[in-house]
């Protein structure tokens, strides 16, 4: 297998629970390699390209305002079928659906309505990967 490169977004409530450094922690562990790594504000750009399927939804601003709660911080990471593996490890979108031992599944929580707060995005495919990292790293090669 060839080596890949995936996003990865710790989304404001994962900032805000002070769970960067497990995010870290667990790439690491499997020995992927961290490329780049930044803190930002999630621009109304940045948002409506990483989430262009969703744009014309209804629950399309309430997902634009917690994304831009709180600062984000985004990750390259590399490794061999890194995309697969790292999305396993964070689990299901819904957090009370995750199972316990991924990310979301230790740390996510349901809050009612309005947004997940899932504590993590990783790229689901190549192809989004692709996509997806320039949107927040235009300067990467």
């Amino acid at each position: 297998m060839a080596e890949e490169r995936t996003l990865i977004l710790v989304k404001p409530d994962g900032v805000a629970c002070g769970h960067i450094g497990e995010v870290i922690t667990r790439l690491e562990r499997r020995r992927y390699k961290i490329e780049a790594l930044k803190v930002l504000n999630a621009s109304d750009e940045q948002l409506r390209a990483h989430y262009s399927a969703l744009v014309d939804k209804p629950y399309f601003p309430g997902i634009q305002k917690f994304m831009q709660s709180g600062p984000i911080v985004a990750m390259i990471a590399s490794g061999t079928d890194i995309v697969n593996v790292f999305h396993k490890m964070v689990g299901a979108t819904v957090p009370s659906e995750a199972a316990i031992g991924t990310i979301r599944g230790d740390f996510g929580r349901s809050w009612g309505p309005g947004p997940i707060q899932n504590v993590v995005h990783s790229s689901d495919s190549i192809e989004s990967a692709q996509r997806e990292i320039p949107i927040w790293f235009p300067e990467a090669k």
